[in-house]
């Protein structure tokens, strides 16, 4: 070790596509290793044998990059997040991770808006073994974190929709065989920013399009069906930025290549200085759209059709509940898991009601609930009476439905605040005030401004900070209303600053969602009488979209 780096002397020289001279302590841990953070694996045994406490700064970074990561609230125990793409999972898979929870872990397993699962609470010397258990099932952890393209979502009833335009799960598995593979590559290590995917044929919304850095999303253009490109979608680094069509149309066979190419472009040419100022989005701005379609026209060496027309509804599925498939015969329930948040026995039963009465697969959402797929019509009755489904409900209340919550204090290095119980909560409190009238909501709660709970593309959202209060230090939230995805995407604007998470909060909340409902209720009305959305509605056009929310008037306590 020399200044807190690895050594990079012991390794293989190693090539990558790279700007200038590291300009910021993360470039710098990289450059350490040749500029591929995947080479701490050759490290980890030593690193194993000093101990967790022996952790320099940079061994804390590059472990994430085999999905290891240091938890400062939990001293010598770590989380491990692990690769799911689309959120499929199986039941082997599943009891697996419950095994490890239980044996190794500290019985925490939570689902990610990423589709995925964290194992908690484990020492650093499980790791080979976990790791091992992980293969035995066909899961793995490698570039889950930091600079790495993360887990790929996609819609969670992919082939299984009947409203889906296409399957677009089967891009989703080829880009992360391409991307990661069963050793990790090379080519995809050394990315300015972390680096956000979605694919996906579904029309429903369901997969927050729009907050990533490259999404497909369902198109048609002169009868064939594909995807419309969107790039520069974020949700941290300054708060949620709406993707932009990049104008390109493609077919699900020439998906793959167009994704690749993005991302090389973004290694090659993102931005490497201020780490808030890294993210895909910043080199568009930098370059433009026209630029960025020309140099991705040149790598790929042929031309690329225009936009199709978009083929996203208006509307947002949160796939619970019992969903008809597009099989005959078949239906798919969609549970709600409180927060995410699951213990081995809970994840154990998940994996057993899959087996039974489905074909043994799970379906993870954006939302942090599980769908079991595939249930033969009349064996849904069972499934329902089942007593996981008390804790689980496939008919959540109305403000539990679609409650998000990121880790928060708990286990988050960066969080301020507590998010899930404070979360569940707060949903309880909702319910006894509003009851179950109106439209469900979407709540998301973020516990610090990298925003991980989306909390900006939500009906309403918290971002979670301290305040002063008679001089003592305690959590409070700024409030966001009116975010949304979709093709009418926008991001959530602040209505209140300083929120205290007190005893008067649920009172708070409950009055911006009724000044909520009221300006939404008149916006809806507005727009359905403009002849222009009409219009760019009917022709499927993804870049306009109505006028931004009007704030809520409430004020603060």
């Amino acid at each position: 070790m020399e200044d807190g780096r690895i050594s990079s002397a012991a390794h293989a020289p190693f090539t990558v596509v790279q700007n200038a001279a590291p300009a910021n302590v993360v470039e710098r841990y990289k450059a350490s290793l040749g500029g591929d953070g995947l080479r701490i694996l050759e490290c980890l045994p030593q690193i194993m044998e000093r101990g967790a406490e022996s952790l320099t700064p940079a061994e804390k970074e590059l472990l994430k990059w085999l999905g290891v990561f240091y938890r400062r609230p939990t001293p010598g125990k770590f989380m491990m997040r692990i690769r799911m793409p689309n959120g499929f999972a199986r039941s082997e898979q599943l009891r697996a991770i419950a095994e490890l929870s239980r044996r190794l872990g500290n019985g925490a397993v939570d689902i990610t808006t990423r589709q995925q699962i964290e194992l908690r609470g484990f020492s650093l010397d499980s790791v080979p073994e976990i790791w091992e258990k992980l293969r035995s099932v066909e899961l793995r952890s490698l570039q889950t974190g930091l600079d790495n393209v993360r887990n790929i979502n996609g819609c969670p009833l992919a082939g299984a929709n009947p409203h889906e335009l296409l399957d677009a799960s089967p891009v989703v598995q080829d880009l992360d065989r391409i991307i990661v593979g069963e050793q990790g590559n090379p080519q995809f290590t050394n990315l300015p920013r972390k680096f956000n995917i979605t694919v996906t044929g579904c029309p429903d919304n369901c997969t927050h399009a729009e907050s990533q850095d490259i999404a497909l999303v369902p198109a048609k253009k002169a009868g064939r069906v594909g995807f419309n490109v969107l790039v520069g979608g974020k949700m941290g680094s300054g708060g949620f930025t709406v993707a932009s069509p990049l104008n390109v149309f493609v077919e699900a066979f020439q998906a793959v290549p167009v994704v690749v190419e993005l991302i090389k472009i973004y290694r090659d040419h993102g931005p490497r200085e201020a780490r808030s100022k890294c993210r895909f989005a910043f080199l568009i701005e930098e370059w433009g759209l026209s630029r960025l379609r020309a140099e991705l026209i040149e790598r790929l060496g042929h031309e690329l059709a225009f936009q199709g027309r978009d083929m996203r509804s208006s509307s947002h599925a949160d796939h619970l509940g019992v969903t008809r498939q597009r099989q005959e015969g078949l239906r798919a329930v969609g549970l709600c898991v409180p927060t995410g948040r699951v213990n081995p026995e809970q994840l154990d039963e998940l994996a057993r009601l899959a087996a039974i009465y489905g074909n043994g697969e799970i379906r993870l959402t954006t939302a942090q609930n599980a769908i079991i797929p595939h249930i033969p019509a009349d064996a849904v009755g069972g499934l329902l009476a089942e007593p996981l489904l008390k804790q689980f409900s496939p008919r959540p209340s109305l403000f539990l439905r679609n409650m998000v919550a990121c880790v928060g204090t708990d286990y988050c290095n960066l969080a301020l605040i507590e998010t899930k119980s404070r979360a569940v909560a707060l949903s309880e409190a909702l319910d006894k005030t509003l009851g179950s009238r109106g439209n469900p909501l979407t709540i998301h709660w973020s516990g610090c401004p990298a925003g991980c709970g989306n909390h900006q593309a939500a009906d309403i959202g918290f971002r979670g900070f301290k305040t002063r209060r008679e001089g003592k230090l305690v959590d409070a939230v700024a409030i966001y209303a009116g975010g949304q995805t979709g093709p009418h995407a926008v991001a959530g604007e602040e209505i209140l600053e300083t929120v205290p998470c007190d005893e008067n909060f649920p009172g708070v909340v409950a009055n911006v969602i009724e000044s909520y409902r009221f300006d939404k209720e008149a916006r809806e009305h507005a727009r359905l009488s403009d002849p222009l959305f009409a219009a760019a509605d009917t022709a499927g056009l993804a870049s306009w979209h109505s006028p931004r929310p009007v704030a809520c008037s409430t004020g603060t306590n």
